[in-house]
């Protein structure tokens, strides 16, 4: 099966969306330079106080026993063991070599390797073996990076290094008694530089890396005690700033919110093993974060896949929510922009707010209206997800509106990509022409749960609005939905006028897209007019679309956090024209019988586990 091509979804996605002027060229080169010159400084600035910070005296001990809160996996330790690197989606086959005596292929990869995330791994092996590469690796970093060089000396770097090292420090520092003082000057040195440089980290997950790690520091080291308060009063003034009421973020990323909460839980737990309080915002910011997670995971435990986000690591979201002590549940309504309805083993989770905007969507993606659907432990309606691990063309690709399961209209997408600009270390498309006017409404009923909702980001170049219904059966046994194109008032009417009149009274072409998971075994059936969707679990799940519309099975793909290569899948679309001012296009899923619940849909099958 020929993979969907990320170069030919990439050119729909870049297509204006409607008709209004953009900046000059001119500004736009001149707002290019300026920030820049900002990154550029700031990257100055960073090797300079690394460098002072590499002079600075000594910690001598830890002031208590450090506990690792990290989970890492034990295939990926022992994959590192035989040779195997894997980080940011790039294989490389070296044994016996130092880390850092291998050239980088990307920025990213370099940036996971300095965050030393890998530790987790390997501790969770734990044997004489893993020890000894966790100590080579590290003590090799002191040596090559420790006075002030190389790139991982940036605050959200530095703060994650500093959390793992803290976390693992009983596990590298066994059978290192000449390398203690090494270890020690270099966490101290680290630590001086996050207290002068963690302002200059992103706002939202880069700051709070920075400052957890200040915070952890500041907590068991010997002779940095001066920087816990600073820490712990910063981390409650950017949980004011960046936590909403209704605990979200302005990325909208639900992977990266678990991230974020996960180090507000960590710096938490270890300010109250020191008998210290975290401030009132930091502990609100938690009690207001988890049940927005909970109401933003599906049935099977992964987060939705929206805004550049990932199911999130496994069992992250678990231990988190467990060590916050808190078991409340969203309200009725959004949770940071998504809706959810739930019911027996169904879940489905909707876009149901504007894309962020700003410097928060420099991954955003254009997926308002766009849902996922997972029936016990086995995806069925998912995104294609963030290519950020497969290269430029696929980050971008995976960010259209025609990478979600959504209505896309004559092929654009409902926000439009931006020219690349820098934000903090990076050149990055934010989106713009954004909608910016999305209704909701939930409604519970008779028999099921409601969602109906509609946003303008066709308006003003098709003088169309598209409205989405979906209907939830209390069974969670069928999902009942409707998408309608229509054109609300005059000036709205009047540009479909002239849209019709482009396209010679043709019709506006548009696509309702159903991306399915890859284990999901897929075929046409009644002669075409259904399609029969089987899960692992053995449930069948039937598609029909219904009125005159033609439907298709496409290919797809499946960009997954961790693998080298996207995955194959399919997708269902359906294509019509819209000839009037109100199209309306009504499809349904069923399931065909119900399925006992098998061990296999409790345990995870063999394919399921990274190898």
């Amino acid at each position: 099966m020929t993979l969907m091509s990320g170069c030919d979804m990439l050119c729909l996605n870049e297509r204006p969306k409607n008709g209004r002027p953009q900046c000059g060229r001119q500004e736009a080169v001149q707002m290019a330079k300026r920030q820049s010159w900002r990154t550029a400084r700031a990257r100055a600035m960073n090797r300079v106080h690394a460098r002072m910070a590499a002079r600075t005296r000594a910690a001598t001990a830890f002031v208590s026993t450090p506990e690792p809160r990290t989970v890492g996996f034990f295939a990926r330790g022992r994959q590192m063991l035989a040779g195997n690197l894997m980080f940011a989606g790039h294989l490389i086959e070296s044994k016996g070599e130092i880390l850092w005596d291998l050239t980088p292929p990307d920025a990213a990869f370099a940036e996971e390797t300095q965050g030393f995330a890998w530790m987790d791994d390997l501790a969770a092996v734990g044997d004489g073996k893993a020890r000894e590469l966790a100590q080579s690796w590290l003590w090799g970093w002191i040596e090559r990076y420790g006075k002030g060089h190389g790139p991982g000396w940036t605050p959200e770097l530095t703060g994650r290094r500093i959390i793992r090292w803290v976390h693992h420090a009983l596990f590298v520092l066994r059978g290192q008694p000449d390398g203690a003082d090494a270890f020690y000057r270099s966490l101290a040195a680290q630590t001086r530089f996050l207290g002068r440089r963690w302002q200059t980290a992103a706002p939202g997950l880069p700051r709070f890396e920075a400052l957890t790690g200040l915070l952890y520091a500041g907590l068991s080291l010997e002779g940095m005690e001066h920087h816990v308060e600073p820490a712990r009063v910063a981390i409650g003034e950017e949980c004011a700033r960046q936590i909403t009421d209704q605990g979200g973020i302005p990325t909208r990323n639900p992977e990266e919110l678990l991230e974020v909460f996960t180090l507000l839980t960590w710096a938490q737990s270890a300010l109250d093993e020191a008998d210290k309080r975290p401030t009132g915002a930091h502990l609100r910011a938690i009690s207001c974060i988890a049940p927005t997670l909970r109401t933003l995971r599906h049935s099977d435990g992964g987060l939705a896949r929206f805004h550049g986000g990932g199911r999130g690591l496994e069992g992250r979201l678990d231990q988190a929510l467990a060590s916050s002590g808190n078991k409340r549940r969203q309200a009725d309504g959004l949770a940071m922009g998504f809706a959810r309805l739930s019911s027996g083993r169904t879940s489905v989770i909707v876009d149901a707010a504007p894309p962020p905007s700003g410097s928060a969507s420099a991954h955003a993606h254009a997926s308002t209206l766009a849902f996922e659907m997972t029936s016990g432990r086995r995806p069925l309606i998912v995104s294609c997800g963030s290519g950020g691990g497969f290269g430029e063309e696929w980050r971008r690709a995976g960010r259209a509106t025609l990478s979600h399961s959504t209505l896309s209209l004559q092929g654009y997408s409902s926000a439009r990509l931006a020219a690349p600009r820098w934000i903090g270390a990076a050149k990055r498309e934010l989106l713009e022409d954004i909608p910016t006017h999305v209704p909701v409404q939930m409604t519970h009923l008779p028999e099921s749960f409601r969602f109906e909702g509609g946003m303008d980001g066709y308006v003003g170049l098709h003088g169309l609005t598209h409205a989405r219904s979906l209907e939830l059966s209390f069974d969670g046994r069928s999902l009942r939905g409707e998408d309608y194109l229509v054109a609300l008032d005059s000036p709205a009417k009047k540009r479909f006028d002239k849209t019709m009149d482009k396209m010679r009274l043709a019709g506006v072409p548009f696509d309702v897209r159903f991306h399915l998971h890859p284990d999901v075994d897929v075929a046409l059936d009644l002669n075409g007019q259904a399609v029969s969707m089987a899960l692992r679990s053995g449930e069948i799940w039937v598609f029909r679309p219904e009125g005159d519309i033609e439907m298709e099975l496409e290919p797809s793909v499946y960009l997954e956090k961790g693998r080298l290569q996207p995955r194959a899948t399919k997708q269902i679309v359906l294509s019509g024209r819209a000839m009037e001012y109100a199209t309306r296009v009504r499809w349904s899923f069923a399931k065909a019988q119900e399925t006992a619940v098998a061990i296999r849909d409790l345990a995870l099958d063999e394919a399921d586990i990274e190898t």
